[in-house]
């Protein structure tokens, strides 16, 4: 189960007869990865990708980048809209609730 560095980013691993695959201490060092570490891994056309949880966290920061406002949070924003939008039931209820008054009075004039 022997690997080989042919490029700093690329290597040639054999997997044993349990699945295992070791990877290169240069590599191990690069992605900061310890013995007993947990990796994230996903599989994408074929290509398997592995990556440490924190450098998941700083891609997905980075995609989402792009979307945020200087000054703003994203919790205050949403919690914003959050009261907004209940703040629009509570007015829906209690234009449904004015409104069954209405027809239940009617129901009542009429018997």
């Amino acid at each position: 189960m022997g690997s080989v560095i042919t490029h700093p980013r690329s290597v040639s691993s054999k997997i044993n007869q349990n699945g295992r695959i070791v990877i290169p201490a240069a590599i191990r060092r690069e992605m900061g990865l310890k013995a007993g570490d947990t990796v994230l891994m996903e599989m994408e056309d074929g290509v398997l990708r592995m990556e440490t949880h924190l450098a998941r966290i700083r891609r997905i920061q980075q995609e989402f980048a792009q979307y945020r406002k200087p000054g703003v949070l994203a919790s205050d924003e949403l919690i914003a809209e959050r009261r907004e939008e209940a703040r629009r039931e509570e007015e829906k209820m209690e234009r449904d609730r004015e409104l069954y008054q209405a027809r239940l009075q009617k129901v009542e004039q009429v018997a």
